[in-house]
Order: C-alpha cells, then structure tokens, then sequence
C-alpha cells in the first residue's frame, strides 16, 4: 500500500479505536494490528500529530507506579472520520472504475 494513503488511513484507524473509550498507546496497537500493521514506532508519532492537530486529548496518570498517556478523541477527531469517510466514498468509486477497467478486454494481464 502507498505510504501517505496508510498513514491517512492509520491515523483515522488511530481515532476510530478512541470512539468508544479512552485508551494508552498499547491498546491501541492491539485494537488496531488485526486490520493493518502498526507498531510503536509509528503509533507515537501519529499520536502527536493527532494532538497537535487537536484531534485527541492526552492526559497522563499513574497505573502500576509508571506513568501513562491516555488519549481521548475530540470534537474535531470526529469530524475528522466523518470527512475521511465522506472523501472514501469518492475514493471507492474511483476504485471501482479502475477495477472495471483493468477487467473488461483492455484490461492488464
């Protein structure tokens, strides 16, 4: 997969995992690993995206004496799944187009 769309996709799989509950960076990693490959390295800095773009809140508290960072989706973090999903409705359409293509008589072998 093309790397900018998956870091677009991450970051909305990213805010989707928060819709519920407010969660820590591993279970992050563990709600969102089954759909798409994710790792620390890459989660933390899209966290930070996230909230210097203030679609999440981030709040730490002690748990088992360490601290952690918990993250929160906001206002605009919704907002933001209900444009990417808007924008992926275009995106499937032209998908379906170039899968049509690629199928009928001119279609690559």
């Amino acid at each position: 997969m093309d790397v900018q769309l998956k870091k677009g996709v991450l970051e909305i799989c990213v805010l989707s995992a928060m819709l519920s509950e407010e969660t820590y960076g591993y279970e992050l990693i563990k709600k969102i690993s089954p759909y798409i490959d994710v790792s620390e390295s890459t989660l933390y800095p899209i966290l930070r995206r996230l909230e210097t773009g203030g679609f999440v809140r981030v709040r730490s508290a002690e748990h088992n004496g360490r601290l952690r960072k918990y993250y929160s989706i906001t206002a605009d973090g919704r907002q933001k799944i209900k444009d990417f999903l808007a924008d992926w409705s275009d995106i499937v359409k032209i998908y379906d187009f170039i899968e049509g293509e690629c199928n009928d008589e001119k279609g690559i072998s």
